[in-house]
């Protein structure tokens, strides 16, 4: 398996602080995966990051513009819906930087993720994830009303936050153009917040003048590539909402067009990605993965299609790598 270094980027040895690990993250050509393909297919494994996953840019990001914006006081509580990796990266980051931070997580939240939020000393309040946003048990209802009763909190609501893509144009972005050379053709992201797609995929399109494909991989039950909602098995992407309520942080004119991958589809490349390439990735990562080979097989001969992978699959040992709940949830390798 050949692993490209992130040249012209800092080395991530002797960090004065773990804020400087946020990033850099390594870049790995799929070897077994792609047999038979005339393209490359490359994964960006953002579980390097300290807190595990893409969102610790995200965290970082808006942090640091609500800190020099004055909307975050010092030592103010943060409070955040999320269905795990951001409140995770908001965690670590409010540790770091000395805010409290709440997080209302979903309730089927992996127990993982669950207990890394509380590992990094947040408090976490489960509520409904699927309530619909008129609901008062919706999460970001509830992290609102949260937010009013604690004074000088900050909400950073991720989900329309400019600081969310602009963290990825930034730095993800940057970091795949230099690690391929410029030659990277085709990103391929799974859809949340839209963030990391978003701010990606826009510095990737103005750098090369517009000539990189951009997909989005969505899961079985999410309308962001048409179809009526569903139920999602894919935590943290897709999306179940009317268009009206997309989030901002989304911009759809940057997604050339979406892949849309079943749930058999997604988790049986996990279980391939660990049995044949040995990462351990998340589903939203096979999510992304299973979308770039798909590309792969349509994209011109010598591409070279880079696929986001947002976190590891340590984070839902109880679920994608758990027979029984895969069973349960009719998902067949």
């Amino acid at each position: 398996m050949a692993i490209l270094s992130p040249a012209e980027s800092p080395t991530k040895v002797h960090a004065r602080s773990t804020i400087e690990l946020v990033g850099n993250t390594p870049l790995v050509r799929l070897e077994s995966l792609t047999k038979g393909l005339r393209s490359d297919v490359y994964v960006k494994l953002e579980s390097a990051n300290p807190g595990g996953s893409v969102k610790d840019r995200t965290a970082l990001s808006m942090v640091r513009e609500a800190e020099r914006t004055g909307a975050l006081k010092p030592g103010a509580t943060i409070v955040e819906s999320s269905s795990g990796n951001t409140g995770i990266g908001l965690a670590l980051i409010g540790a770091l930087t000395g805010h409290p931070v709440i997080v209302v997580a979903g309730d089927t939240t992996s127990q993982e993720k669950l207990a890394l939020l509380r590992g990094f000393n947040a408090e976490v309040v489960l509520t409904d994830w699927t309530a619909p946003v008129e609901s008062p048990d919706n999460a970001r209802n509830v992290a609102a009303r949260l937010a009013a009763d604690i004074p000088d909190s900050w909400r950073p609501q991720q989900f329309d936050n400019p600081a969310n893509p602009r963290a990825h144009y930034a730095s993800t972005g940057p970091e795949i153009w230099r690690q391929t050379s410029g030659a990277v053709t085709h990103l391929v992201a799974s859809i949340g917040t839209g963030g990391t797609i978003s701010g990606t995929g826009r510095f990737l399109k103005d750098r090369s003048r517009g000539s990189v494909n951009v997909i989005g991989a969505d899961p079985a039950g999410s309308v962001y590539s048409g179809g009526e909602p569903g139920e999602i098995l894919v935590d943290g992407v897709g999306n179940t909402w009317g268009r009206p309520d997309w989030p901002a942080a989304f911009d759809p004119e940057v997604v050339d067009h979406f892949v849309r991958i079943s749930n058999d589809g997604v988790y049986s490349t996990v279980h391939r990605l660990a049995e044949e390439e040995g990462l351990i990735l998340g589903p939203s990562s096979g999510l992304a993965v299973a979308a770039a080979l798909e590309a792969a097989r349509s994209a011109p001969a010598g591409s070279t299609i880079v696929a986001i992978a947002p976190d590891a699959g340590t984070n839902y040992l109880s679920k994608a790598f758990n027979r029984p709940w895969l069973e349960q949830n009719g998902i067949t390798l």
